[in-house]
Formats: C-alpha cells, sequence, structure tokens
C-alpha cells in the first residue's frame, strides 16, 4: 500500500502572509491541529498547534494585553512556520512514510509529487485508519489466531485451500513471525466462528483465539 492511499487529498492550508489569528481560526473552523504553508501552489513551510503556542507571549511577560494583542496581530504565518519540512512522494510505500515519521519524531508528512507540487498530507491519524483497514478491523466477519512452530512451506495456501474447500472466505491476512512460532491472524468472512473453529483444529491448526467481530459503521 503506497502514501497515495491513505494520504488527505483536500487539503486546508495556509498561506506564507496569513496572520496567525486567522490560521488559528482556520485549524478550529477544520477541527485540524497543523496547516501546509503553500505559495504558488509548492509548501514552503508548515504551522501547527506547537509552532503557534511557542510564538505566544510568556505569561511573565511585562507587555500589556493590547500590546500582546498588536504585537500578534502583526505576526504573520511566514514569520513563525516550519520552514524545513520532511515531506514524502505519493507512490512511496506506507512503511517508508511510517519509518520517516519515526525517524524525524514527527507527526506529519506534507505529499509532494515529482514536481514539489503538494498533492496531499499523511498524518499519524491516517496511519491508525490504515492499520484499521489492513488487519480488517472494520469489516467485522470471525477473526482467527493461529500459532505455527515453526516456518512451514506453503502454510498460507494450505490454509486457505482448506477455507475456501468449506466455502469460507478469507479478508484479511496478518503474519507476526516471532523468535520461537509464528502467529497467523485471519479475518474471515463469516459469523459462523464455532464452525471455521472445529474445522481449523481437526485440520490440527493450532487455534488460540477465534472471535466474531461485529462489523464497525
Amino acid at each position: 500500500m503506497s502514501v497515495s492511499d491513505f494520504m488527505t487529498k483536500n487539503l486546508v492550508v495556509a498561506q506564507p502572509e496569513m496572520k496567525i489569528f486567522d490560521a488559528v481560526d482556520l485549524m478550529k473552523k477544520n477541527n485540524i491541529h497543523r496547516l501546509p504553508v503553500v505559495k504558488n501552489e509548492r509548501i514552503i513551510g508548515l504551522i501547527t498547534e506547537g509552532t503557534i503556542q511557542s510564538a505566544m507571549p510568556s505569561k511573565a511577560t511585562s507587555l500589556s494585553v493590547y500590546e500582546v494583542n498588536y504585537l500578534l496581530n502583526k505576526t504573520t504565518v511566514a514569520d513563525i512556520m516550519v520552514k524545513e519540512v520532511q515531506t514524502i512522494e505519493p507512490a512511496a510505500s506506507l512503511e517508508d512514510g511510517i519509518f520517516k515519521m519515526r525517524q524525524n519524531n514527527i507527526g506529519v508528512l506534507p505529499v509532494v509529487d515529482g514536481n514539489e507540487m503538494l498533492v496531499g498530507i499523511i498524518t499519524n491519524n491516517d496511519i491508525f485508519d490504515a492499520f484499521l483497514k489492513i488487519t480488517g478491523y472494520n469489516d467485522g466477519g470471525t477473526r482467527v489466531q493461529l500459532r505455527i512452530p515453526e516456518d512451514h512451506k506453503g502454510i498460507l495456501a494450505d490454509i486457505s485451500k482448506l477455507l475456501a474447500d468449506n466455502d469460507f472466505s478469507i479478508l484479511t491476512v496478518v503474519v507476526n513471525r516471532k523468535e520461537l512460532e509464528t502467529v497467523i491472524e485471519l479475518q474471515i468472512e463469516s459469523r459462523e466462528t464455532n464452525q471455521i473453529e472445529k474445522i481449523l483444529k481437526e485440520a490440527n491448526y493450532d487455534v488460540f483465539e477465534a472471535v466474531f467481530m461485529s462489523k464497525k459503521v
């Protein structure tokens, strides 16, 4: 899966000359926490709730309320935005996006195409949504976890055939390799949890969890 599969394409952006108060209002109106700063459709910076908070005068300041408001009314997005912005291309893998966020300790990546044009943005919340989709959390059905004690070539093909022969369809498969065993998690499009567990156990698979999950709206 690529970054383009999960990035937000309907962007809310700020212009460098925008006043800070206007940027705050724009965030509140759209219930978002950061704004790409764009000039000629290219990203030149990023402004977040954190950068805005850092720009606010300290409570210990000797300035009056009027002086503080005067300064903030003169402050533009360009004055406080982050200028060195990490970006990613839409064709990059989702894993590359996650790795880049982790390496740079950030929660957002503007997405730019080959011409450096801003085409989207991907955030940590988008990553969470991607995880839920990959694991089939929202799809409902029966979730089964199997312990496979050692590497078994063709095991996924064998399991798929067994379930298909019994008229069950697999929605998602997640393989988690541990030190001494492999855990295979299947999301199966069926409410017949007990029947699925029985079929797998009779085929000598180590089923350590089989639960029905209702479909999320």
